[in-house]
């Protein structure tokens, strides 16, 4: 029940929308020039671009549904510092899910099969609209001694969480926070949280269940900590340059020996794309209106110049280009979001809007429950040896 596509040329599309076409097409708030990620969710749901009115009365119904039960904050607030904030999310969802409506009305055995949908979009919406408080009060918490910021029920979904994070009260931040998540939002569902919240909802678990599963798979080394890894390549190569400003000819030979050492050079190439990724071009773009003269900025430009033709020259890489996680860690810094432990939670913020769209439509379609075929580990030793 794919809700996005990924295409290795054009990228991820968003029901057929490239991720340029829906940032022009979707509505923006006010004076601002990014697709709202509300409006893409409506999207993803119901494959049309909201109106102006119609993406105002979702901001609405979502600020209604966002309130937070009592027991959940006393759950999160007493939680040590040092429990990662992905831990304390995925606790928060599950201390969340007894008030699932899906779950309440199976229970009941009230819920009709060809209903699941309806209670299922109920959860999604409510799901999403508690996301930005529940992972807001988190980071205040974990970074800020636990002073929040109360909702600001007059602003966007992605601006109030914006707000409520309270690192940057400028409209800049609340422009970066709605780019961020709306580009984040689906990747079609093969991904680990996409595939992991797919089958555990496959049993009929509720959304808060399966989201609460495919957070605990994007928290993974390998799927959602990508970004901050880039951040974290980006200073150390600045570090090494020992404040040189970089050039072309510098950033080449460092990637050389970068990889003349075994390392890795995080944020480029992908599995599936065969150019720049979309949502990396997007996020440079808006770097280089905004704030063209950031040294981490700098210095990422000027990989995107000298690191593809490096590994081009290796003839072992199919796609040198950079993806989105090149930038996306700089875009953060930027504007003083700069705890890198929590990148991964903003993530899962976002995808939270593709994993629910993708839930309900599983659920209206009456797709079954998900079972792959297994081999044992003699059937798989023969395969191993051509027998």
């Amino acid at each position: 029940s794919e809700t996005s596509i990924l295409d290795p040329m054009e990228g991820i599309t968003y029901r057929g929308r490239t991720l340029v076409e829906c940032n022009e097409q979707l509505p923006k708030a006010a004076g601002g020039k990014v697709g709202l990620p509300e409006a893409c969710l409506w999207l993803l749901l119901t494959n049309e671009i909201p109106t102006d009115a119609e993406v105002k009365a979702l901001q609405e119904e979502l600020h209604k549904r966002s309130t937070i039960p009592d027991h959940v904050y006393k759950l999160i607030d007493n939680l040590p510092r040092n429990v990662h904030p992905m831990t304390q999310l995925s606790m928060g969802l599950l201390a969340l899910q007894p008030d699932s409506q899906f779950g309440n009305a199976y229970r009941e055995g009230t819920m009709k099969k060809t209903d699941y949908w309806k209670f299922a979009l109920e959860d999604a919406l409510t799901l999403v609209a508690q996301m930005p408080l529940l992972t807001a009060r988190i980071f205040r918490n974990v970074f800020f001694d636990g002073k929040h910021i109360p909702s600001d029920p007059s602003l966007d979904w992605a601006g109030n969480y914006a707000h409520m994070l309270g690192v940057n009260d400028s409209e800049a931040f609340k422009e970066v926070t709605r780019l961020y998540l709306m580009l984040h939002a689906d990747h079609e569902g093969g991904n680990v949280s996409a595939h992991t919240t797919h089958l555990v909802g496959s049993a009929l678990s509720d959304p808060y269940y399966s989201y609460a599963a495919g957070v605990c798979g994007l928290a993974g080394p390998l799927h959602g900590l990508a970004n901050q890894e880039c951040l974290r390549w980006l200073k150390e190569t600045k570090k090494n340059l020992g404040g040189k400003e970089p050039t072309v000819e510098m950033l080449t030979q460092y990637a050389k020996d970068t990889l003349a050492q075994g390392k890795v050079i995080p944020g480029f190439g992908h599995g599936v794309l065969r150019k720049t990724d979309p949502r990396y071009t997007i996020q440079r773009d808006f770097a280089a209106e905004n704030f063209p003269d950031d040294p981490l900025f700098k210095l990422a430009n000027v990989c995107f110049q000298a690191i593809p033709p490096v590994l081009q020259a290796t003839g072992k890489v199919k796609n040198p280009w950079p993806n989105v996680d090149a930038l996306s860690g700089t875009c953060m810094q930027h504007y003083g979001l700069n705890q890198e432990d929590y990148y991964t939670v903003v993530f899962a913020v976002s995808r939270s809007l593709g994993c629910m769209a993708n839930l309900v439509w599983s659920r209206m379609m009456g797709l079954p429950i998900e079972r792959p075929k297994s081999m044992d580990l003699e059937a798989l030793e023969k395969a191993a040896k051509g027998k």
